[in-house]
């Protein structure tokens, strides 16, 4: 039975999962429609660096929001030399963005080789830390997040172009600072690849329903038996999503011909 200090704890999670599911599942469909998969974790791991960056200068981390703006700088900076590999080296931007995530990971771990708290700094941007979310820190991304899908909503060709990088980068940035980078990846790509040969008119509401259902059950096992809260539910939208594939492959199969939900 859940005490209510504990649901005090679980229901801001929970609404920082929820947030996070509604711009990745959009944007993670595009992402395999694409095939960059790696972008996000490149992203995500750029933004993280800007993170530790401002971590590392004591004068830029005085400078009130720091913790936002300056990983958002470095992502927007990530985001934008890979649209501009896109145009130039198309075939082989895959493998590109995966280098790029390496280099982005091992100057993380340069930058913090020697900071006595750099251990525990890395493991928090990577795997966050979503149970120890407030309310209030909900609020900034659920303004831009707001922005972001009405955005799509009302000029949905911006997910072709160059301005998807743009979004992306704006999205990831808040992300990572709500749930960290495994999650971002996971959320991206986990609801997205469950619904990604599914024809079915419904395909939106199930995509968020497997991520809604990872978070929800990740969170439950994350509280019941004490363990890491975003590992937890990496695992549970990982099994979330094979459950959906499998099931959906055999109530309708993925050759039958139904009204697609794009």
């Amino acid at each position: 039975m859940l005490d209510l200090e504990l649901m005090s704890i679980l229901l801001p999670a929970l609404a920082a999962g929820v947030l996070v599911l509604s711009t990745h599942v959009v944007l993670g469909r595009q992402v395999l429609k694409r095939g960059i998969i790696f972008i996000d974790l490149a992203i995500a791991q750029v933004a993280a660096l800007g993170a530790i960056v401002a971590h590392l200068d004591h004068n830029i981390e005085a400078l009130p929001f720091s913790h936002v703006w300056m990983p958002a700088l470095f992502a927007l900076a990530g985001a934008g030399f890979i649209a501009w590999l896109s145009k130039r080296m198309a075939g082989e931007l895959e493998a590109i963005i995966g280098c790029f995530y390496v280099l982005a990971a091992v100057a993380a771990m340069l930058l913090l080789s020697n900071d006595p708290h750099g251990a525990e700094l890395l493991k928090q941007l990577m795997s966050g830390q979503i149970l120890w979310v407030g309310w209030s820190q909900l609020l900034l991304p659920a303004l831009v997040y707001s922005g972001v899908l009405a955005l799509i909503c009302w000029r949905p060709r911006i997910l072709d172009g160059a301005g998807f990088y743009l979004l992306f980068a704006l999205v990831i940035t808040l992300s990572v600072e709500l749930v960290g980078v495994y999650l971002v990846f996971s959320t991206l790509i986990l609801p997205a690849l469950a619904l990604n040969k599914y024809r079915g008119s419904f395909s939106w509401v199930l995509a968020y329903g497997v991520g809604l259902s990872g978070y929800l059950i990740g969170l439950l096992l994350s509280a019941s038996f004490d363990l890491p809260s975003g590992a937890a539910i990496v695992a549970a939208l990982a099994v979330s999503a094979l459950l959906f594939r499998l099931g959906l492959a055999k109530a309708a199969p993925v050759g039958v011909s139904q009204t697609s939900v794009s």
